[in-house]
C-alpha cells in the first residue's frame, strides 16, 4: 500500500478576495451601531470599561458572519 501523506502538497494561504473583504466591510459597518450599544449598556451596568470595545465586538462579529455567507 501507498503512503500518501508523506508527499502531500503544502497549503497556502490565500489573501482574502474583493468580494470577501467588500462583504467583510459592509457587515462590520452594520454590527458596528449594536456592538456600540451593547458595549455601552455593559459599560453601565458593571461600571468597568475592561471588556473588548465595540470595534472589537464589531470585527469580532464580522469575522463570524462573513465566512458563513461564503460557505452557504
Amino acid at each position: 500500500m501507498t503512503d500518501m501523506t508523506s508527499n502531500t502538497p503544502g497549503t497556502r494561504h490565500k489573501p482574502p478576495k474583493t468580494e470577501f473583504m467588500i462583504y467583510f466591510a459592509i457587515i462590520f459597518v452594520a454590527t458596528l451601531p449594536l456592538a456600540l450599544l451593547t458595549w455601552a449598556l455593559a459599560a453601565i451596568r458593571t461600571g468597568s470599561m475592561t471588556d473588548k470595545g465595540p470595534i472589537k465586538r464589531a470585527w469580532s462579529q464580522a469575522r463570524i458572519i462573513t465566512p458563513m455567507i461564503f460557505t452557504a
